[in-house]
């Protein structure tokens, strides 16, 4: 097992670089409703549970969550966006503000409602989801003011996140304009993949699948799997060929309990296991690990570096309920430990 180690100076080195870098952030955007409750019977009306309810609170999420992310690292950010014209809009751009997220960037649309999921948690374990939203693709005039906003500010940004949740928001136009600004700036643009979104992923800096959308990506079955990954033949063919087909600079596969596969041309896999203590909830954890991995870098850490460093992020996540953050004290406290 490749083993690299990384102190906790160096952690806190790259976060206080992080600090005067600025990250945009480009995606759909939804706003996370959890309810809390317990539940003590099974309704007579059918065989559910019926939860009592205890509590309820909204977090910014999908690329939202991202851009929280950031800002919670000290990270400026800026947030692209579409919204709808309603209440659940105002209620997110409230949230992001004290995030201190940057949100001139966001458009709304009356045609489209503000994505929302609701959450029915109880004794720790979700209970059932709800969604509201519309998942058609952004037309030309919304798409154009987006790529006109990011041109705006690019000059003088780090990197780039695209966050792609299968809403709409993330078209191949949008995508081919965006990689266009970025190569001619040489800004680092950053993808979190949905694969049920065929687009052309080629040409990206970092692609963060897990496990399954690795999988789906290089359309190749996930029949079986070995404990250690680089162990894992299915797992390396499936990386070599995403590697070779989209040509990121890096490949990051999360593999959950497993850690992280990091991967670049030319260069022998590097797992990373992962430092998770507890698993409370992995919602959101997928958001944490492209947002630190990119300020890292964007502070100018090696991507061995920035793997490392998310794997710790993520580690500190999945820990908590709900869609959570990690702030600086906690990251560097985890090295230390």
């Amino acid at each position: 097992m490749n083993r690299t180690v990384l102190s906790a100076e160096r952690v806190h080195q790259v976060l206080s670089a992080a600090r005067r870098t600025r990250v945009l952030v480009i995606g759909d955007v939804m706003l996370d409703q959890f309810i809390w409750g317990s539940v003590a019977r099974i309704s007579p009306e059918a065989p559910v549970p019926v939860v009592d309810f205890e509590q309820e609170n909204f977090m910014p999420g999908g690329a939202a969550n991202v851009a929280r992310n950031l800002t919670a690292l000290n990270v400026p950010t800026e947030l692209f966006a579409v919204t709808g014209r309603d209440s659940a809009a105002r209620q997110l751009k409230q949230l992001l503000s004290e995030h201190h997220v940057g949100c001139g960037g966001m458009l709304a649309s009356a045609s489209r409602p503000t994505s929302v999921k609701t959450r029915i948690v109880a004794q720790k374990q979700q209970v059932v989801r709800i969604d509201r939203e519309a998942r058609d693709g952004l037309d030309e005039s919304l798409t154009r003011r987006l790529v006109s906003n990011v041109r705006s500010i690019i000059a003088s940004t780090s990197a780039v996140i695209v966050g792609d949740y299968g809403k709409g928001v993330i078209t191949q136009a949008l995508l081919e304009e965006i990689k266009l600004l970025c190569r001619s700036h040489g800004v680092w643009l950053s993808l979190d993949p949905k694969p049920v979104h065929l687009l052309n992923l080629s040409g990206f800096s970092l692609i963060t699948p897990n496990r399954k959308e690795a999988f789906e990506l290089a359309n190749l079955p996930d029949e079986t799997r070995n404990n250690d990954p680089l162990a894992d033949a299915n797992l390396m063919r499936v990386a070599e060929l995403l590697l070779n087909r989209l040509r990121p600079a890096v490949l990051l596969i999360t593999l959950g309990e497993l850690g992280m596969l990091l991967c670049q041309r030319d260069r022998k896999p590097f797992h990373i296991p992962t430092v998770a203590q507890e698993v409370f909830d992995v919602s959101g954890a997928g958001d944490t690990v492209i947002a630190s991995f990119t300020l890292a870098i964007a502070a100018g850490a090696s991507p061995v570096e920035a793997a490392i460093i998310s794997n710790h992020a993520a580690g500190i996540v999945v820990g908590k309920l709900g869609t959570a953050t990690v702030v600086p004290e906690e990251l560097v406290a985890s090295f230390r430990r």
